[in-house]
């Protein structure tokens, strides 16, 4: 997994139902793109990430579309 700053992590819900968690990387904090990640919500809660498989990277900047 390789992200950069300002991208977004979509963390998939694990049960049916359950809606996925989306958060925008503010700082890559291991090498050359590569987990862990301090992350900020939308309510602006901040905490470090090291994403598990059920989690991507959407590389569209916050505001892009499709």
């Amino acid at each position: 997994m390789h992200a950069s700053k300002g991208d977004r992590l979509v963390v998939h819900g694990r049960v049916a139902g359950q809606e996925d968690h989306v958060v925008e990387i503010v700082e890559v904090l291991g090498p050359n793109g590569t987990p862990p990640y301090r992350v900020r919500a939308e309510s602006g809660h901040e905490t470090i990430m090291s994403p598990g498989p059920d989690s991507v990277v959407d590389h569209r900047k916050a505001g892009e579309q499709l």
